[in-house]
């Protein structure tokens, strides 16, 4: 395995009236030794989720591996938080901030593929892949919550550091369900990473979403000899997918609805008397998605009337937009660009440059994984259960050259990398951030008042957390077919 190359920038900026680069300099040795250490560790368990590949509150030895290696480490496990069987949180530490790192660990269905820099669907027991890397996101995680502890231990800085298990953020919104049962409310800061194909640390908004199942009941009878009698169910689904589709024109334009038709019969000869479509609807306002999804229901109740079936849904999940702190941002930007990017070997390059052939209009070229991006503030049409968090906790994210740049997320290419040194790379990479993040504020507990502030000032006084999912309990069976 080769190590990432370590750039060390000469000059260090300075935020928010915060002098960080006097944190920074230098600072590579107080946790190096601890990242190197537990780096075999760390590696084995990123590809154990890797080959796991368990989807959304499915991820019964995901949890369990991470959980005894925090164990292992000295690490007080509380599982089954927020009555999630795979949510729990690893804690050590007392007095000082008290840091969170988020990890997540699941995988998404149907992307099931090799390590191979061609299109080569693998046989695994689940038929999921870690599309979105959340096998390199979880490992990365708890490698820097050790890296973490054990310069707490010896240093002898008063502080606490938090990880946290976190299933089901594809669609399921784990973090919302632990956020609605007050399980980061002890939390000074919270840290996080994703894998992606660049490095960058800007502060970047998502847009809020909600999803449901829509469900349709009619009456099944033979198609050819007595369709007088049936009610069709998929009729139902149809129309109710016509609506929405005539409804886009009268929507934002920052909106996006898109749905899947899960449920539609099974022989044609037979009216079908049960089917299901799934939506989601995004928008970066939360009180827009509300209204949308609203729409969405009424265009499914008209879709029932019309064809004279019955229809209900169920909401699936709902996210807040993220909401960025820049505070926090800006220290995360000073470590990436103190540590640098990622380093391919001549392999990784050859099996770079194969991957990269086989991408639709990539955004990237080859040679990015080395660079910093530069700090802006962006938005991401996606959604994340990150975003409740955020508008609750000072959160800060970064963004990790994992993949060959260009690599959409969710797509086979992903799922590929993930599985190889190229992911572990900046695996590690994310490990060091993070831990040099989390240094920063232990040596500077301002940094954490300087975040509270502005979380405060960004959601306003009157600001009164509800999630968009209400008080439905967490769909454990979501991902079971």
């Amino acid at each position: 395995m080769n190590l990432i190359k370590i750039v060390i920038k000469a000059s260090l900026p300075i935020f928010a009236g915060l002098a960080l680069s006097s944190l920074v300099l230098g600072a590579t040795a107080d946790y190096q030794k601890s990242i190197d250490n537990h780096q075999k560790q760390f590696e084995k368990v990123a590809l154990d989720l890797w080959g796991f590949s368990e989807m959304g509150y499915q991820e019964v030895k995901s949890a369990s591996v991470l959980q005894a290696q925090l164990k292992k480490e000295g690490f007080k496990v509380t599982a089954g938080i927020a009555g999630i069987p795979t949510a729990f949180k690893a804690e050590f530490g007392s007095g000082g901030p008290t840091i969170g790192i988020l990890g997540e660990f699941d995988a998404l269905p149907g992307l099931a593929q090799s390590t191979s820099p061609f299109k080569e669907t693998l046989g695994n027991a689940t038929g999921a892949g870690q599309a979105c890397g959340h096998n390199l996101f979880g490992a990365g995680s708890a490698w820097a919550a050790v890296a973490v502890k054990e310069w707490l231990e010896k240093s002898g800085t008063p502080g606490k550091v938090v990880f946290y298990g976190t299933p089901a953020e594809e669609g399921g919104s784990g973090k919302v369900y632990m956020a609605r049962e007050g399980a980061f409310k002890n939390v000074d800061i919270l840290l996080h990473w994703h894998p992606g194909s660049s490095n960058s640390a800007s502060p970047q908004s998502t847009n809020s979403n909600m999803s449901g199942k829509f469900t349709f009941k009619g009456i099944s009878a033979h198609a050819a000899s007595a369709p007088h009698k049936g009610r069709s169910a998929l009729d139902g689904v149809e129309a109710m997918n016509m609506m929405v589709n005539m409804m886009r024109e009268h929507v934002p334009q920052d909106s996006r609805i898109h749905y899947v038709i899960t449920k539609g019969g099974l022989a044609p000869n037979v009216v079908p008397d049960l089917a299901e479509v799934y939506y989601y609807v995004r928008h970066p306002r939360r009180e827009m998605v509300k209204e949308l999804f609203e729409r969405v229901a009424n265009a499914g109740r008209g879709a029932a009337l019309g064809t004279d079936t019955k229809m209900s849904y169920e909401i699936m999940h709902g996210n807040y937009s993220l909401l960025p702190n820049e505070t926090l941002q800006r220290v995360m930007q000073t470590q990436l660009e103190e540590l640098g990017g990622v380093s391919y070997s001549s392999e990784e390059q050859e099996y770079a440059e194969t991957i990269y052939k086989t991408l639709v209009e990539p955004s990237g070229q080859i040679g990015d994984q080395r660079k910093i991006d530069p700090y802006k503030r962006t938005h991401s049409y996606g959604s994340t259960d990150v975003g409740d968090v955020s508008w609750l906790i000072p959160t800060g994210g970064i963004q990790v050259a994992t993949w060959v740049p260009g690599t959409a997320g969710h797509s086979w290419q992903a799922v590929s990398t993930s599985g190889t040194s190229i992911g572990l790379k900046g695996t590690k990479l994310a490990a060091q951030a993070l831990t040099a993040t989390a240094l920063a504020i232990y040596k500077n507990p301002s940094i954490a008042d300087e975040a509270r502030k502005e979380l405060q000032e960004n959601v306003g006084p009157d600001f009164n957390y509800e999630a968009l999912l209400g008080d439905r309990k967490p769909p454990l069976d979501y991902r079971v077919n």
